[in-house]
């Protein structure tokens, strides 16, 4: 035991050394006066690396997997270049899809804001997939006026497809039975488990999606690449293609290799250009909308839970904690200088409880008088629908999937599985209903009748509250409701959102909303506020130091290890191991 405690004390004391040497190395840089922005800059920036949604304030996670850019920072830093004399061009690295859609959508919206000032937006890939799907990122390329390739990349341009598991079989032969109900028939996330293939509806939701979504993806790709939509239609179903067919096909404009990319690039703009990765940029210029009228900005980000939000470095995952995201809206509410509140949702879901928990405080902030704008990321659905829905106005991209308005509960039957591997199980308890969460004894008439009971309430006030802030009658939401999804372009069709676009979008309603003229300056607050000077040490301490650079090796493989236990994470959590992922649960939906 001694040896024990003297290792673990050892490996404590080894930490914090590292820790404060980590602390000394961040406050010499703090120290350090931010170098000035070059008299003719390109900005850089690396597009293949995952892109977050929402800062990350885990010390354990920067330290694990170094801080990542979030779409603000790429919006807000080209928004600034764009009208900065000291940037001559934008080049970017392109390749592989950095996240859903809307992201996309998001980033490629920033890009011809930028071109839209007269700057020059160059884009560079190696491949858009080597052997893999690359239409999503290809599509983000078509954004910029130049698209580059290596002379041995390929375009993986070859449409979308949408693959579900069915683990029923495999249930079956585990002896593990669902018992689980949902509201209505769109409601797919059920369908995993107890079906072997596609049911109808699920089948027309999820292909609606896709050609949703597919048709913003030819339409991008035909506006910007001077082709017809029935041409790149034709084109995709040639696809992929190798780099001298992608260039015939005048998919990319030159075959070059990274270094001939720059060599081109300063012949334009002019020799004496200097690269500066996109965050040391945004650090020396300053973020937009440092000052003017205070407008709060909240993320609700990831899985929603009860308690406090929550980053796991692991599984590069968020969760959306009631208590952190009701308790941020209640403080920018009673803040006196906040006149409104732009929310962040990026979520699939989870939590009813946790939902309508956070729902309230936006219905609170409307009667304070501080309206609330809602911008959607990749995915608001369900859940992520829920804490939304109550807003004075609702933004979605184009391909943001959204809506899932319905319920779905039960467990999983485990004792067949318990036998299989020789394991018994008994209990005893002191009410009729004691057993009704556990896992090894199955639903009474009466239990069954109660879960339905509850899930035909669950739906009732979700469609009741939809109706009450969208100002749709019931009968309109409970057609458009069902458990289905939808793209950001067809819920505006049927009033579930008011407008399509990000950030730019949402801040021009914040002022409508307000009464503010269009170009009037504001200042976005973050809450909750970052309260520790460790956090903004460790932030620039793993700010990224080039945008084309590589991720470290020893990180990588982290990744890679992660990426591939995610699954069977998933799998776990599916058996029920792991506790309920939550009744307000939108399906998957792969990305482009």
């Amino acid at each position: 035991m001694r040896r024990i405690l003297v290792g673990g004390l050892a490996w404590i004391g080894g930490l914090t050394v590292v820790l404060l040497l980590v602390g000394l190395v961040a406050s010499s840089m703090l120290m350090t006066h931010t170098k000035p922005v070059p008299a003719k800059t390109i900005v850089e920036v690396d597009l293949t690396r995952h892109v977050q949604e929402q800062p990350s304030d885990d010390l354990v996670a920067n330290l694990l997997v170094g801080r990542t850019s979030t779409v603000r920072d790429v919006v807000e830093a080209l928004q600034r270049a764009a009208t900065d004399d000291r940037v001559a061009a934008l080049m970017a690295r392109v390749g592989t899809t950095p996240g859903g859609l809307a992201q996309i959508q998001e980033m490629r919206d920033a890009v011809l804001a930028f071109r839209s000032k007269g700057k020059r937006a160059v884009a560079y890939a190696t491949t858009f997939g080597e052997f893999s799907a690359g239409t999503g990122a290809y599509y983000l390329a078509t954004a910029f006026d130049t698209i580059y390739l290596q002379p041995s990349g390929d375009v993986g341009l070859t449409g979308l497809v949408a693959e579900t598991p069915f683990i029923r079989g495999a249930l079956e032969k585990l002896d593990v039975v669902p018992r689980m109900a949902h509201r209505h028939e769109y409601k797919n996330f059920l369908n995993t488990f107890i079906e072997r293939r596609y049911t109808t509806p699920h089948r027309e939701a999820t292909q609606r999606v896709m050609e949703s979504q597919f048709e913003q993806i030819v339409q991008g790709i035909a506006a910007a690449r001077g082709l017809t939509p029935e041409a790149v239609r034709t084109v995709v179903d040639r696809g992929p293609f190798l780099g001298a067919e992608a260039l015939q096909a005048q998919l990319v404009d030159h075959l070059a290799y990274r270094d001939e990319v720059y060599t081109a690039l300063k012949t334009l703009v002019g020799t004496e250009a200097k690269p500066l990765p996109l965050s040391a940029y945004l650090a020396a210029a300053g973020r937009p909308h440092v000052s003017g009228t205070t407008i709060a900005l909240i993320y609700g980000v990831g899985a929603v839970q009860s308690g406090a939000s929550d980053h796991d470095p692991l599984m590069e995952s968020a969760t959306m904690g009631a208590d952190t995201v009701a308790a941020a809206l209640r403080s920018a509410t009673e803040h006196p200088e906040v006149k409104a509140i732009l929310f962040r949702v990026d979520s699939p879901g989870g939590s009813y409880v946790a939902s309508d928990t956070i729902w309230r405080e936006t219905v609170r902030a409307r009667e304070a008088g501080k309206p609330v704008i809602v911008s959607m990321g990749d995915v608001a659905g369900s859940g992520g629908y829920f804490v939304a829905m109550a807003a004075n106005k609702i933004v979605a991209q184009p391909g943001t999937i959204t809506g899932s308005i319905g319920v779905l509960a039960g467990k999983m039957l485990t004792t067949g599985l318990w036998d299989k591997l020789g394991v018994t199980w008994d209990e005893v308890h002191t009410s009729a209903n004691a057993t009704l969460w556990s896992s090894t004894q199955d639903y009474t008439p009466e239990q069954w009748a109660r879960l339905q009971g509850w899930l035909d309430y669950i739906y009732d006030d979700f469609t009741t509250k939809v109706a009450a802030g969208r100002q749709l009658s019931k009968e309109q939401v409970l057609a458009i409701a069902k458990g289905r999804i939808w793209t950001g372009a067809d819920a505006k069709e049927r009033g579930l959102v008011d407008a399509l676009g990000g950030f730019p979008t949402a801040l021009h309603l914040i002022r409508e909303a307000i009464g503010l003229p269009p170009d009037s300056p504001l200042h976005l607050k973050l809450f909750p506020e970052r309260t520790s000077r460790l956090e903004a040490l460790f932030e620039r301490v793993f700010e990224e130091d080039h945008a084309g650079s590589d991720v470290p090796e020893a990180t990588g493989l982290v990744r890679r290890t992660l990426r591939v236990l995610g699954p069977v994470r998933q799998l776990i959590a599916a058996l029920g191991l792991t506790g309920a992922p939550g009744v307000l649960m939108t399906p998957e939906v792969r990305r482009p």
